[in-house]
């Protein structure tokens, strides 16, 4: 014999899965945000300097209080901003390598002879201006910097379970390299290479 399912229990079966909904959308400004962190990291523009030691802001016991309440009143999952996760190991692991690589390759973008590309990558912009005896070697990390700069973008978007997120990554990255570039280096844009 069936049982047929009563309207008030459909209309429950609706709205637990409307409370369940996960969102899929890109977040662009918590990529934006994340991008900001790499790049700072990759460039070493957060480095403490002698003399300085950066004390981070405590929270006093009333804020804290104002947290826990918001915290019971509003479930942290309703709360939570979307985010971008690059802690994985992975992501650690690219990240380091292009901090290491960073030393040998800022010569050649402050000479004008690396750029951005408009692609999140980089590129051998002007090749005379590398000496004939080194530019196999600034080919070399120039290949090594794109790999490392790809593998980045498709570990991130898999570290926060959306492989197929890899391209709008890469994109913004694209604009944050730029945006965060030292005056005098070279970006590639719809129209050529220009100086920043």
């Amino acid at each position: 014999m069936k049982r047929a399912i009563s309207v008030p229990t459909l209309l429950a079966l609706f709205l637990c899965a409307a409370c369940v909904t996960i969102n899929v959308y890109f977040p662009a400004a918590a990529a934006e945000k994340a991008a900001d962190r790499i790049i700072d990291d990759v460039w070493d523009k957060d480095t403490p300097r002698p003399g300085g030691t950066v004390v981070p802001p405590q929270s006093s016991l009333p804020s804290r209080f104002l947290v826990a309440a918001l915290d019971f009143v509003i479930s942290p999952a309703h709360a939570a901003q979307p985010d971008i996760d690059i802690s994985s190991p992975e992501v650690q692991r690219v990240k380091a390598s292009l901090e290491a690589r960073f030393s040998s390759l800022k010569p050649y973008f402050d000479s004008g002879a690396v750029g951005l590309t408009g692609d999140g990558l980089v590129a051998v912009r002007d090749p005379n201006a590398v000496p004939l005896a080194q530019r196999n070697a600034v080919k070399a990390l120039v290949a090594d910097e794109n790999r490392d700069r790809l593998a980045l973008y498709q570990q991130i978007a898999n570290a926060n379970g959306q492989p197929q997120w890899a391209g709008q990554i890469q994109s913004v990255f694209a604009q944050r390299w730029v945006a965060k570039a030292q005056p005098g280096w070279w970006y590639q844009d719809s129209s050529g290479w220009k100086q920043k």
